[in-house]
Parts: structure tokens; sequence; C-alpha cells
């Protein structure tokens, strides 16, 4: 078992690439430690198994439409790319709550009790959080140059583990069988 030095951040998985290994009092080891410069994550769903990641790093690494990074019981983490010109599509979500983080890239949030009374609507961008409640229909559109990198939580899980959808059209034919 691995345990981590209080004065450097250790973060699995990255700790498996690191080639310089830092020493562990408390084992009288050798200890791996992250180094952004050194490994970055493979995305896949580590879930359920405990799992901390640099979120940002992961977020503006992922080039697919939908990745479940982290899938577990009661809630769910997946990385979504949107392309510029280019929407999450029209949907709701009657159990669940869900939030969405922009990491990078602008674009328009659309909410309302109905598919045509959307009447809550906010311009977003990087850094910027958005709360969905459930029931509520919502989509994110990209208006910006550029990719829109987010990340969203769903409680609960609203996606099978293991979701991987590189294309919207994937997505929204997946949706169809579950």
């Amino acid at each position: 078992m691995y345990m981590c030095n209080p004065y450097r951040m250790c973060v699995c998985p990255y700790w498996m690439c690191m080639p310089n290994p830092m020493y562990n009092f408390y084992n009288k080891g050798q200890m791996p430690y992250y180094s952004p410069q050194k490994c970055s994550i493979k995305l896949k769903d580590y879930g359920p198994n405990p799992f901390v990641v640099n979120i940002e790093e992961a977020t503006k690494k992922n080039n697919t439409y939908r990745t479940a990074l982290w899938t577990g019981d009661h809630l769910q983490l997946t990385l979504m790319s949107i392309g510029v010109g280019e929407d999450i599509g029209l949907e709701t979500h009657p159990n669940l709550d869900q939030f969405i983080r922009i990491e990078e890239g602008e674009g328009i949030v659309k909410m309302g009790d109905s598919k045509g009374n959307l009447n809550f609507q906010r311009k977003v961008y990087d850094d910027y959080a958005i709360f969905i409640p459930a029931g509520k229909w919502h989509n994110l559109i990209n208006t910006g140059d550029k990719p829109i990198k987010l990340y969203s939580i769903y409680a609960p899980p609203e996606h099978p583990r293991g979701t991987v959808h590189e294309t919207k059209a994937i997505a929204e034919a997946a949706e169809e069988n579950y």
C-alpha cells in the first residue's frame, strides 16, 4: 500500500507512471508522487473505487463528446467536449440533479419547465458552474470559437458505467437503447 507524504501531492492513478519516487517516512520505502509534467491520466471510468484526479487537466484532455470518468452507486462524473456551433441537446432528467462546470470555452445555457418554455438563459464561460434541478429542460450551446470542455456530475448516475461516446450522434443512438 502506498501512503502519501503530506508535503507533496500524491494523486492516484498518476502514481503508477512516476519515474522519480519520493522517500516515504511511513514505511521506510520509496513512494511515488504526482508531477503534472511527467504523466497524464488515462480517461476511463475509475468507479466505484476511491479516486483523486486533477479535474481541470482531465477535462481539458478529453476530446470525446462524453466519457464517464467515475461512476458510483449514487454519483457519476462525466467529461464532455462540445464542438464549435454544437450543443448538448435539449433534455431533461426527471429523477436526478446535475452540476456542470465549464473549464474552457463559452456558450449559452437555457433552462425551463417545458421544451417550449426555456425562460432561463445565461451566457457561460471558463470557470462557470451550472446547477440543473431534476425535471428542468436544459441545453448548453457552444457560441465560442473553440470546443467547450466541461465536466458534469449526476446524482444519481445517468449513464452506464464505462460510457464513452466519441460523438453526439453515437451518444444519441446509445441513449435510444437504454
